[in-house]
């Protein structure tokens, strides 16, 4: 399959990492972690490698309970 991506012209590290970094800015890191089955260690520096700040997204929700993230524009 590398052979195959990279005949193609996709280097599979610079795919790989861009694909981790894309799951690390939108999951937190316990849940990247269980999904891709790495460390949480690792999982913790691609998170704090992308910088997600939830601080935000746990205010929202705490403000209002019934409302979901797209209604409040997430």
């Amino acid at each position: 399959m590398t052979q195959k991506l990279n005949w193609h012209g996709i280097p599979v590290p610079t795919a790989r990492n861009a694909a981790l970094a894309a799951l690390a800015a939108d999951l937190p890191s316990p849940n990247l972690a269980d999904l891709t089955w790495m460390h949480r260690h690792t999982a913790l520096r691609w998170v704090a490698y992308t910088r997600r700040d939830w601080a935000e997204y746990l205010a929202v929700r705490s403000e209002d309970p019934k409302s979901s993230p797209a209604e409040q524009g997430w």
